[in-house]
């Protein structure tokens, strides 16, 4: 299984990215995923979930309204959008698989999840 992540980027604040997760080895209309993101000195924190669905979605409080997940089955990826992007959002983004299919979990517990992706730095100047 291998999650591969992309997008990111160096942006002036106020600007927008497009961050995008391909997945192989798994069928991502079964599986609810994650983003999750890493500034430097921090621990790695919750951002966003999609349900298997890709009906339900949650959000940190630092991304809703701001941020938007999504998913694309015939692309077998899922997405984010970020928004109005702040300094405070410069992190390494990683997108994450959980180990149960078709089942409704925790989205912001890391131990739900047992694929991770490289991640993507984005940088965001003020």
């Amino acid at each position: 299984v291998q999650l591969q992540a992309s997008g990111g980027g160096l942006v002036q604040a106020g600007g927008s990215l497009r961050l995008s997760c391909v997945v192989s080895g798994r069928t991502v209309s079964a599986y609810g995923m994650g983003w999750f993101r890493q500034a430097p000195g921090k621990e790695r924190e919750f951002v966003a979930g999609i349900s298997w669905t890709g009906r339900g979605t949650s959000y940190s409080d630092s991304a809703e309204g701001r941020f938007t997940i999504s998913k694309d089955n015939d692309k077998n990826a899922i997405y984010l959008q970020t928004n109005t992007l702040r300094p405070e959002d410069t992190a390494v983004y990683y997108c994450a698989l959980p180990r149960r299919k078709y089942s409704d979990y925790d989205y912001r517990r890391q131990s739900e999840y047992d694929y991770w992706g490289q991640g993507t730095l984005v940088t965001v100047s003020s």
